[in-house]
């Protein structure tokens, strides 16, 4: 039972210059302090270190940079490896597993061991793994390093325990699966070819053996030689020298023919008989040129030769393109027969691999599909029609469809909600697909108990939002909203319009969505705010657009050398109702009219426009351009669907809106909402509607020239991905006094060229800037360098220098500030100090000022400078004085004050509970009217007091900043609590989530630590050093969600879930899926006496003899080294699932055996019964027979 004490209500300790905000309000760092107090408040918190664990749960999406593939055709499981050394193997929906190489070295090839519950990987480090994939989080059994020799080519004959290994250098070494250890038996290269050849094959590029005869290996090096190697006698059988380089090899069925595919685009047919030249050639897509000349043609990297019995075969390759079609797709060409069937693909081939009935290479092969690995996407082509139409994929693969810009997590969400997304969902989705079931069909996996309601919402480059049902680990697209539907196209040649046409204006920035009432709102990277509502039926509506202008005075003064020596020119086209694009040529290619002013960046639609059912847009909001500036992206939001009201903010200040009745209750910048309660003390800014200058100031108004250099100037910020991202750029002028001149004049504020205010969107899934962790002023300059690209806007943040009885700013955190921001001498400090952005907001029942009796609907508002601001708000309580009575807001409540940005506010109640935002049940504006029942707003409200009579008024708020944590207690507002973080980094996301029927505050560092802390004590309870560095994209991504878990983009195309709860740990097993599961081998079908007789001896074929240690010897030592998997408890798993799936095989085998021993007994007995009928029949005719003569018959 923890003790935590309530301070009296007149005791002011939260006071600007009290030392709350100061390091001696708690002692050392990570120590949670107490204030004493005469009151006591009892809070039992149940949260232990012992409740959290950190690790991985499941990877969603396309594997990034996929580099190799394999199909296990018996399991039917699939294997994609990658360029950073994972592997993804997939099965069934659900069936979806992620392994990772160590050394994080590419995978160059993937063997499975057919049947066998294992994987080969073959790595750019020249080493081979053995996975065992016998359990459900598949581990490496054994490893054997190349030291001498670079691997290139990988070949494990069906039913083999004895892989091939081809080299850079042209040899073939051979190794024990079983025991990962080379054998003594290789083939070097100079022995393969004759001894008067006087060129080095190549490496070895392909490795096969002979359908007909297993004892014959095929070997193909990258020049054209190619050998088939006589394993049992040591020498090559024949030896075929073509003049074009070798890619790929495919053998027919029955082992007289195979097929090559070369780098002139030529595809070769050789026979046995004769291997002094190719049976055929051909060049699929070489046309015959006027002079008789074939055209050339790209290499065909892959073919595969594929028989049938009801058809003819199949020849499936890649590439071959004659060279003069520039610009055509990537392709995968079909011939069947005569029938040539090209399919464009959308990216280029990686991978392709031919899905057929049988896993013996020796019988007809029955193709039936051909999975097509992109470097960008997975499709399998249904073989067995004739249009050759694609399977739907199962699987997410497209969440980076267009790039992923943000993502939100909700976890146990309404059971309702999933169901009806789902079946909107499915009325959009394509048709054309094969109607046979998805081929990928191994494995097995089951919902589990432990499942609730889950969505994950992606925000996307082109201004698209998709909604995943995320429940039980697995990943399933709901439905897909388009935001730029709202707005015109851009049309080209309409000034700025042509440029951004190119660009990605749409891109959405965040998303805020309450599932209870199912209001969800998306703030986009052109300053813009989109509010849907959701709806069963479809409706004509016009859309309601505010816009909102919250840009302050820009205070930069020109000195008259600059305009001497810059004069300004009007371009021709500078009267034109559309204003023209200033090019960042040189200072002088200013106009001083044609600058947008008070308009938006995008154009919503002005007439009815007809909704489909799902979410509709209600009213759009957007920033407008000042003076040629654009607006300043915005950098956070909050809605409320029982208040009615919307708010954001930006590095300007704050905007209030009210969106049931469609206007603006508030907009005004962060330094005027403290009034007279500014904790730093600064000068109060004439606001932007008076331009008069105020006395002691420099008079600009009156001289023209200088009015219209000044509107002329372009905007400073480098506005990469619609964020600015320069450590120089000073995008906003949020309260800037006015600064007296000195006797030199005018001073001169130098401003950078003229920029576009959006690039292309380089979304949160390409960002790859790592975050320093030193607390060095390099390290501050780069850290702010990022804040700027996280939070889309420059900023100022206070960090650890506040002294202990007043706020003021030292010479060293100038100059530090001044490295960090601008390295020209036109800032002044004041001008930095005032560089506040509004970082977070909060509705929510709060006691607005320390005189409340009772809580009132407020705003919470965090700043860039660690200050909280509390603003109450009067809202009428009745339904129709709701609609036509305004809303009165007193930015006028408490200040509070913590070190760095403010991410995050929580609230609970005394007893220590989560206190959850008011909401308005949904219900459906476009249903049709019922006379009886009216449609009334219905609220649910979670007031702190409620539950608190024995305790008394008030409620605990928990503040996260990016450097320390503070509990206070309302109304007094007493700091509690105070725990400092980190020292050395800073906290990137931070949240109040529930867990084990409790609540804690989960933080996620840029140095990579995740830390839980107890609530409302503050005590540390977990503290992971998850990711050693953090590039932007995670701390883009990262998001918490109630039940411990968490998510991030881990590349650009997947995305990591991880739990931090050691609840989730202990049940995962259980929750994914088996990737084996025990299968009887197909039988070989009976090849006939015939084919026996003279097929060879194929079946007599002992390897174990060639290239077991008593015949072949033992390999060099340094040529490989053995490596040994992963030994504790995690081996003693393998072990146990292996025996397991042993015991299981075993079982199998013993009933195929009795049930063949029972076949063979009822075989005798008619064999017996058959011999007993024909040696009566004999006996009989003996004794008719018995005394005649010859000449008798």
């Amino acid at each position: 039972m923890k003790k935590f004490r309530k301070v009296l209500d007149g005791l002011t300790t939260s006071s600007p210059g009290g030392p709350i905000g100061s390091p001696s309000c708690g002692s050392a760092a990570g120590t949670p302090t107490a204030a004493p107090t005469p009151r006591e408040i009892d809070v039992q918190e149940t949260l232990i270190s012992e409740n959290f664990q950190l690790c991985k749960t499941v990877r969603h999406g396309f594997p990034y940079q996929p580099t190799a593939l394999a199909f296990d055709p018996v399991q039917k499981i699939l294997a994609i490896g990658s360029r950073s050394g994972g592997v993804r193997i997939l099965g069934r929906p659900g069936v979806d597993c992620y392994c990772q190489h160590e050394s994080g070295a590419a995978v160059l090839q993937l063997q499975f061991l057919i049947n066998e519950g294992a994987l080969v990987t073959a790595c750019a480090d020249d080493t081979l793994h053995l996975w065992n994939l016998r359990q459900r989080r598949p581990a490496v059994l054994h490893s054997l390093k190349f030291n001498r020799e670079r691997i290139t080519f990988c070949h494990l004959p069906f039913q083999s325990k004895w892989l091939y290994v081809g080299t850079e250098r042209g040899n073939t070494h051979i190794v024990n699966i079983e025991s990962f250890i080379l054998s003594g038996y290789v083939i070097m290269w100079n022995k393969a070819i004759e001894l008067s050849t006087k060129t080095h094959p190549g490496p070895v590029v392909h490795l096969s053996d002979s359908p007909k005869d297993e004892g014959k290996l095929l070997i193909g090096f990258e020049s054209g030689t190619i050998v088939q190697w006589d394993l049992r006698a040591k020498k090559a059988d024949f030896r075929i020298y073509y003049d074009e380089a070798i890619h790929s090899v495919s053998w027919h069925h029955e082992g007289k023919q195979f097929m090559c595919s070369h780098s002139d685009g030529s595809l070769t047919l050789w026979n046995l008989r004769n291997t002094t030249k190719p049976f055929q050639v051909t060049f699929p897509h070489g046309k015959i040129q006027k002079d008789g000349r074939k055209e050339s043609c790209k290499p065909i990297l892959k073919v595969e030769y594929k028989t049938s019995r009801s058809s003819e075969p199949f020849v499936i390759f890649s590439g071959g393109l004659s060279y003069d079609k520039a610009g055509r797709r990537p392709t995968l060409t079909i011939m069947h027969g005569k029938a040539i069937t090209v399919l464009e693909m959308d990216y280029p081939i990686v991978e392709f691999m031919v899905l057929c009935e049988t896993p013996y290479n020796n019988e007809v092969q029955e193709p039936y599909a051909v999975v097509v690995l992109l470097e960008k996407d997975l499709i399998v082509v249904d073989l067995t029609q004739s249009n050759f139409p694609v399977f739907e994929n199962p699987y997410p693969m497209d969440i980076h469809e267009s790039p992923v810009t943000c993502t939100a997590y909700f976890a146990d969400c309404p059971p309702d909600i999933i169901p009806i997304l789902y079946s909107i969902g499915t009325k959009h989705k394509k048709t054309g697909y094969s109607q046979k079931e998805w081929p990928v069909s191994g494995g097995t996996w089951t919902l589990g108990s432990h499942t609730y309601p889950e969505i994950i919402i992606t925000g996307h480059a082109d201004g698209s939002i998709k909604f995943w049902d995320a429940s039980a680990i697995t990943l399933q697209m709901l439905y897909k909203l388009k935001t730029s539907k709202v707005f015109e196209k851009p049309k080209p040649g309409e000034g700025r319009a042509a440029e951004l046409v190119e660009e990605d204006p749409f891109a959405v920035q965040m998303v805020s969505w309450c599932p209870q009432s199912r209001i969800f709102c998306v703030v986009g990277i052109s300053a813009h705010i989109i509010l849907y509502r959701f709806s069963k039926y479809d409706a004509n509506t016009q859309i309601v657009s505010l816009e909102v202008r919250l840009q302050c005075e820009p205070e930069d003064v020109i000195s008259p050398s600059e305009n001497e020596n810059n004069p300004c020119f009007t371009e021709p086209g500078s009267h034109s109702p559309q204003p023209h694009h200033q090019h960042p040529a040189s200072p002088g290619n200013r106009t001083p009219e044609g600058m947008k002013d008070s308009v938006p960046c995008l154009k919503v639609k002005d007439r009815m426009v007809r909704v489909p059912p799902g979410y509709q847009s209600d009213l759009v909001i957007q920033l407008l351009w000042v003076d040629g500036e654009p607006p300043q992206q915005i950098t956070s939001l909050d809605i409320n669907s029982a208040y009615g009201l919307l708010a954001f903010g930006n590095c300007n200040g704050l905007a209030v809106v009210d969106y049931l009745q469609k206007t603006i209750l508030l907009c005004m910048s962060t330094l005027d909402l403290y009034g007279a309660t500014d904790p730093y003390q600064r000068l109060t800014r004439s606001p932007r509607r008076n331009r008069q200058s105020t006395s002691g100031l420099t008079e600009l108004t009156d001289n023209q020239q200088s009015i219209d250099m000044e509107r002329s100037k372009s905007p400073t910020s480098d506005h990469v991905n619609g964020h600015c991202t320069s450590p120089t750029s000073q995008p906003c002028s949020a309260g800037k006094p006015r600064v007296p001149m000195g006797p030199e004049g005018p001073r001169l504020a130098r401003r950078g060229p003229g920029r576009p205010p959006f690039r292309k969107a380089q979304s949160a899934a390409c960002m790859e800037i790592s975050l320093p962790v030193s607390h060095t002023e390099v390290g501050h300059a780069s850290r702010r360098a990022m804040l700027q690209q996280l939070h889309g806007v420059t900023m100022y943040s206070h960090d650890e220098h506040h002294t202990t009885a007043s706020y003021c700013w030292s010479e060293r955190e100038s100059r530090e500030n001044s490295f960090s921001r601008s390295r020209s001498s036109s800032v002044s400090s004041i001008d930095r100090d005032t560089k506040e952005a509004i970082t977070t907001l909060q509705f929510g029942e709060s006691y607005g000022r320390k005189s409340d009796a009772l809580p009132t609907p407020c705003l919470w508002v965090g700043t860039s400078l660690g200050v909280v601001l509390l603003i109450p708000m009067s809202i009428p309580t009745d339904q129709e004085e709701r609609m036509e009575e305004a809303v009165t807001i007193g930015p006028s409540g408490a200040v509070l004050m913590l070190k760095g940005s403010v991410l995050r506010f929580g609230f609970l109640d005394c007893m220590g509970a989560l206190i959850q935002s008011p909401y308005e049940v949904w219900r459906d504006l476009n249903a049709p009217e019922d006379p009886d029942r009216p449609r009334r707003r219905k609220l649910v409200h979670f007031s702190p007091s409620s539950s608190q009579d024995a305790c008394g008024e008030g409620h605990l708020a928990v503040v996260c900043s990016e450097r320390q944590a503070k509990v206070f207690l309302m109304p007094s507002q007493s700091c509690l609590f105070v725990h400092n973080i980190t020292e050395s980094s800073f906290v990137l996301r931070a949240d109040v989530v529930s867990v084990c029927n409790s609540v804690c505050l989960a933080c996620f560092c840029a140095n990579g630590h995740v830390m839980t802390l107890s609530l409302p004590s503050l005590r540390p309870l977990m503290d992971v050093n998850y990711l050693p560095l953090t590039d932007m994209r995670i701390a883009r991504t990262f998001c918490f969600t109630n039940g411990g878990q968490a998510l991030y983009l881990s590349s650009p195309t997947e995305i990591q879930r991880i739990t931090y709860s050691q609840e989730m740990c202990d049940n995962l097993q259980e929750m994914l899926g088996e990737l084996f599961t025990p299968i009887e081998t197909p039988e070989a079908q009976n090849r006939g006496f015939l084919k026996g007789f003279f097929g060879g001896n194929a079946h007599t074929f002992d390897r174990e003899e060639l290239f077991g240690e008593a015949a072949a010897g033992k390999a060099s030592r340094s040529l490989a080294q053995h490596i040994p998997g992963q030994g504790g408890v995690e081996g003693m798993k393998v072990a146990a699932s292996g025996v397991v799936g042993e015991l299981a095989r075993a079982r199998i085998a013993l009933d195929e055996r009795g049930q063949r021993l029972g076949e063979l007994e009822e075989r005798t007995a008619l064999m017996m019964t058959s011999a007993e009928t024909f040696s009566k029949h004999a006996h009989e005719l003996m004794l008719k027979c018995k005394d005649k003569k010859w000449y008798q018959f």
